[in-house]
């Protein structure tokens, strides 16, 4: 197919030839309202592209090449990123529910208001993300690294965090309510802005060395019966 000469691709079913066509072309192209879904772009290459409200439910892009590329206000449940490059992409609204990041490079990713249910996030290679406003429940995010981030607007609500780094993490309206918390690190976070609902006295050994309220301490020491005034 034929690319048009701003490299704007609007309201088309595309097909896996007609993607691999276009990474041929020198310059980035902006797909938008286009449907892409299912197809296999594995290994492409196609940095700085920006997907516009597209489909890309089921989507493959399994070691693709996405340095600086930007989805904004697509649905992708489903798709696989695993072991993707996406150093500095960027991912603004949309559904991203059940995506499989497993083993990608997120490296100075920015993230942010989007749904990101069920997602995988296993033996992922962050560092430098910015998040924010991201519903990450029951999400898989093991061993991730937090530090010195702050979050702001984050549901970790059931995710799995085991082996996560939160040092000096700032949580702003964030919920961390029964999630999987084991072996996480927690050293000078503020975790004042953080709903810690489903955390016994027992649990709260996790949180050595971070700085909680008042009204969270007294929860905690609720649980023996005790008032804190």
């Amino acid at each position: 197919m034929e690319n048009t000469p701003n490299s704007l691709i609007e309201d088309r079913f595309l097909t896996e030839a007609d993607m691999r066509d276009l990474s041929e072309v020198d310059e980035p192209t902006v797909l938008r309202n286009c449907d892409l879904h299912g197809l296999n772009l594995s290994q492409l290459e196609i940095p700085n592209w920006r997907f516009e409200k597209c489909n890309l439910a089921g989507t493959s892009f399994n070691g693709a090449m996405l340095e600086g590329a930007v989805f904004e206000g697509c649905r992708a449940v489903g798709a696989s990123f695993v072991s993707a490059v996406l150093t500095e992409a960027e991912i603004a609204s949309g559904d991203f529910c059940n995506t499989s990041f497993r083993g990608a490079t997120l490296a100075a990713m920015k993230i942010a208001h989007c749904k990101m249910t069920g997602a995988d996030f296993s033996e992922a290679r962050a560092s430098g993300m910015e998040l924010e406003d991201i519903l990450f429940v029951f999400a898989l995010l093991p061993k991730m690294s937090f530090d010195k981030m702050t979050l702001k607007q984050i549901d970790f609500t059931e995710a799995d965090l085991r082996s996560c780094d939160f040092r000096d993490v700032v949580f702003e309206d964030c919920l961390l309510r029964d999630a999987n918390l084991s072996d996480c690190r927690f050293e000078h976070a503020d975790l004042r802005g953080a709903d810690l609902g489903g955390v016994t006295l027992t649990d709260a050994k996790r949180f050595k060395g971070a700085v909680i309220s008042k009204h969270q301490a007294g929860d905690l020491l609720g649980q023996l019966g005790l008032l804190v005034r």
